[in-house]
């Protein structure tokens, strides 16, 4: 159970990051505009691919979202991301 509350609070730490970054002004736009995208996906109340169409349904959700987040972190510089997990760390 402590285990559970520890990875709640990093996931919680982690959209204050994402967050702080997306309003930094020294962010790239693209990279403000793919995680945009991913919190608009995640947000939308329907899925571009149906779940049920079997497996594919469902792995739309864990597959898309994780890569658009991940395509954005790899283009926001180094600095920034520091700068911003100080901010949520204080």
């Amino acid at each position: 159970m402590k285990k559970l509350k520890q990875i709640a609070i990093q996931i919680k730490q982690e959209f204050e990051v994402f967050r702080l970054v997306s309003k930094h002004k020294q962010t790239p736009l693209i990279a403000k505009l793919l995680l945009g995208l991913a919190i608009g996906y995640i947000l939308m109340p329907f899925d571009l691919i149906p779940d049920f169409i079997p497996i594919i349904g469902q792995l739309d959700d864990l597959v898309i979202v994780p890569f658009l987040v991940y395509l954005a972190l790899k283009m926001i510089p180094n600095p920034i991301m520091e700068e911003c997990r100080k901010q949520v760390s204080l």
